[in-house]
């Protein structure tokens, strides 16, 4: 099939297009580049043998996005772009309305004016909001969302849900991601932020490579084992693969339907930290901060509906993911600048 993957050189997408171009896929990526880095397409082809088509385009310039439909047609749509910083978003919360909410109007415009009505979109569990319940299922309430950013998911979500409601034969895969870290096995591919780390991961990584003094643990206070934080950490490699799987079965995505992609367990914070101690075999210093508001103290998945509906489920568990992670950033201290 020819896809479009959108914001394919960012840290999800560029893994996933690894995984669609080994499935035999022909692969277009759209990326502004404002958070990742073409290298990463460089490195990609490097692994797979072959190099997705490239063009660089903001998903809010319209007429830029309507010539890359021009240029189709595409099978399906697989929707990464966006901006994602829980904090920046408090801070800029136009900038991320625009971005995230006129991006995906436009591209669904375009994927409508073009007959392509096969979209995989990258959700995320912040539309749930706080758990009422745990593990977190696919029928619990969203949209006691804290933050711009997750309104911005929560909201495309019920867009996509009216949209495939018109009867004009869409099918919308919205996938509910927990927490994705971790790098490619090989090392050549990873998570690299610009500026400071807004989740735990990257920092912690940037930590242990001597990028930063110490980790803040916000909060140690929580009723969890060891006071601190728990999430569902999910391996970016098993994620990417949640995708194909949801590409391969789209036909059961009639309409637009929302699936968790987790492991149905969490870590602390603490766990996390001494995992990446363990694999780098480092010191990892940190210091205990006030909890941070919206915090809650677990969050984990139902994972069940994926693997009923998709035949998928994670299978890479926190080991590998330090491992994984501690090869890619002790490889690539300065992440892609390191080239």
């Amino acid at each position: 099939m020819r896809l479009l993957v959108t914001g394919g050189a960012g840290y999800i997408g560029s893994h996933t297009v690894v995984e669609l171009l080994e499935g035999g896929h022909d692969v277009v990526v759209v990326d502004d580049l404002s958070n990742s880095s073409e290298v990463a397409l460089d490195r990609v082809a490097g692994l797979t043998g072959r190099r997705p088509e490239f063009r660089r385009v903001d998903l809010v310039d319209n007429d830029v996005l309507a010539s890359v439909f021009d240029d189709g047609p595409y099978d399906c749509v697989l929707h990464f772009a966006g901006l994602k910083a829980v904090g920046e978003s408090v801070e800029q919360p136009l900038r991320y309305f625009r971005t995230n909410l006129i991006g995906t109007l436009n591209l669904l415009t375009e994927m409508d004016r073009a007959g392509c009505r096969d979209l995989i979109f990258s959700s995320s569990a912040t539309v749930y909001g706080a758990p009422q319940a745990l593990p977190l299922i696919e029928t619990h309430p969203t949209g006691g969302t804290t933050s711009p950013y997750g309104r911005t998911k929560h909201m495309i979500e019920e867009i996509c849900y009216d949209v495939a409601a018109t009867g004009a034969g869409w099918r919308i895969a919205l996938l509910r991601y927990f927490n994705p870290v971790g790098a490619h096995l090989s090392g050549r591919i990873g998570e690299d932020p610009k500026g400071i780390p807004n989740n735990l991961v990257p920092y912690v990584l940037q930590v242990a490579v001597g990028r930063r003094p110490h980790v803040d643990v916000f909060g140690n206070d929580y009723p969890t084992s060891d006071g601190t934080g728990v999430r569902d950490y999910l391996h970016v490699v098993d994620l990417a693969k949640g995708h194909l799987a949801a590409m391969e079965n789209i036909d059961r995505f009639e309409g637009a339907r929302a699936v968790n992609l987790g492991t149905g367990s969490g870590n602390s914070v603490l766990d996390v930290i001494n995992g990446f101690a363990e694999a780098s075999g480092r010191r990892i210093a940190y210091e205990f901060a006030d909890r941070r508001p919206g915090d809650v103290p677990e969050l984990y998945a139902d994972p069940s509906l994926a693997a009923e509906l998709l035949g998928w489920k994670a299978e890479r568990g926190l080991a590998e993911i330090c491992a994984d992670g501690w090869a890619w950033q002790s490889a690539n201290p300065n992440g892609y600048a390191s080239d």
